[in-house]
C-alpha cells in the first residue's frame, strides 16, 4: 500500500495540543517523538526497565519533538497525492492550534512539514531475510515458516527436530543467544516425560522445544496477550495445539502450576523478582533456567538466588548474556 508520512516539527509543549488537533480532525495514524519519554527511560521509573542499551538507542534524547501522521494515497491522473488538498490540512491545523483553548502564546515550534512517500513493502517483510533456518542447539533447528530446511541424514540419525516458527510481533525467534542458552539448558536437564513450565513464553519456542525435547505435561504463560496469540499460533502450527497449556498469566499471581522444569528467559531483574515464587511452582527436586541476564548483573543474580534458598549448579554463556541454572 502507498501513503504519505507527514512529519511536523514541534516543541515538547507543542505536542499535546497538535496530536489532539490531528485525532479531532479524523488522523488517528499518528507517532508521537517525544525526548522526554527517553529520559524517562534513562532514568528507569522501574528497576526492570532495563539491562542493557545499545548504542543506537543513545541518540534518541537528542532528537526533536514531531508528530508523525500517514494519509492513505489517493491515486489520481497526476500521481498519488494532492498536494494543494495537503496543504489546505496542513493550514487549517496551524489555524485551529492558533485560535483553540491553547492560544496564541503557546509555543507550537517551527511547525514545519517533511513529506515522503512510503510503501509498506519497503519494511513489512523486509526483517524477514534475516531470519534464516539455523540450529541453536544439538537438537533443535529453529526454522522460520517462509524457508524449506530438510534434515540431513546425520542429523536424523542424532534425533534433530525442526521447530517451525512465526516470532509475529513477540520475542524468540530462538537465534537469539539468551534463548539459545535455555533450549541448551533444557536439553541437558530436561528428562523425557517431566513437566515444564515457561514463563513469558513469547513466540512459545521454549515451551515448544521442550515437547520436541520430550517433555510431559507443558504449561506456558505470558502476561502479555500478542505472546499469548503468537505462541498459540506456534504451537499449532508444530503439532502441538492439544499439548501445550498456553495461556495468560503472571507467575506471582493466579498461576497454579508445578514443574519438574521451571524455564524463564526474561531479563535479570525479573528473573530476581520471580525468585520470591517461583519455589512454589518448583516439585521436588525441580530445576529451574533462567535467562537474559546481562554479565554485568549476574552476580545480584546470583546473590538474590542463593538468599531465596537457591543451589546453583551452572552458570552458561554466550557473548554479554548469561543463564543460570539452580535447584
Amino acid at each position: 500500500m502507498r501513503y504519505l508520512e507527514l512529519v511536523i516539527h514541534t516543541t515538547e509543549e507543542g505536542l499535546e495540543p497538535l496530536e489532539a488537533e490531528l485525532m479531532s480532525m479524523g488522523h488517528t495514524d499518528l507517532v508521537v517523538n517525544d525526548p522526554r519519554d527517553f529520559q524517562d527511560l534513562m532514568n528507569k521509573k522501574h528497576e526492570y526497565d532495563w539491562d542493557y542499551l545499545s548504542e543506537d538507542v543513545m541518540g534518541l534524547g537528542e532528537q526533536e519533538p514531531t508528530v508523525t501522521v500517514y494519509l492513505e494515497g489517493e491515486e489520481t491522473g497526476n500521481g498519488y497525492f494532492q498536494a494543494q488538498k495537503i496543504d489546505m490540512m496542513l493550514e487549517d491545523l496551524r489555524q485551529s492550534l492558533m485560535n483553540g483553548e491553547f492560544g496564541p502564546e503557546a509555543d507550537f515550534g517551527p511547525l514545519t512539514v517533511t513529506t515522503a512517500l512510503r510503501d509498506d513493502g519497503e519494511w513489512k517483510d523486509n526483517w524477514k531475510e534475516y531470519f534464516k533456518p539455523k540450529k541453536v542447539s544439538d537438537h533443535i533447528v529453529v526454522c522460520p515458516l517462509w524457508e524449506d530446511y530438510e534434515l540431513s541424514p546425520e542429523e536424523e540419525e542424532a534425533g534433530v527436530k525442526i521447530l517451525r516458527i512465526d516470532p509475529g510481533m513477540a520475542f524468540g525467534t530462538g537465534t537469539h543467544e539468551t534463548t539459545s542458552l535455555c533450549l541448551k539448558a533444557l536439553e541437558k536437564y530436561l528428562k523425557p516425560g517431566m513437566s515444564v513450565l515457561d514463563v513469558g513464553t513469547g513466540s512459545g519456542i521454549l515451551a515448544i522445544a521442550a515437547r520436541l525435547l520430550g517433555a510431559g505435561e507443558i504449561k506456558a504463560v505470558d502476561i502479555d496477550p500478542e505472546a499469548v496469540r503468537s505462541a498459540r499460533e506456534n504451537a499449532m502450527t508444530n503439532g502441538m495445539a492439544d499439548k501445550i497449556d498456553i495461556s495468560p498469566g503472571d507467575l506471582t499471581k493466579g498461576v497454579e502450576f508445578k514443574a519438574d522444569v521451571v524455564v524463564a528467559n526474561l531479563m535479570a531483574d525479573l528473573v530476581m523478582m520471580l525468585s520470591g515464587d517461583v519455589r512454589k511452582h518448583m516439585n521436588d527436586g525441580a530445576v529451574f533456567i533462567s535467562s537474559g541476564i546481562i554479565e554485568e548483573k549476574l552476580e545480584d543474580v546470583l546473590t538474590c538466588l542463593k538468599g531465596k534458598g537457591f543451589d546453583i549448579l551452572e552458570v552458561t554463556a554466550d557473548g554479554m548474556w548469561r543463564a543460570v541454572t539452580a535447584v
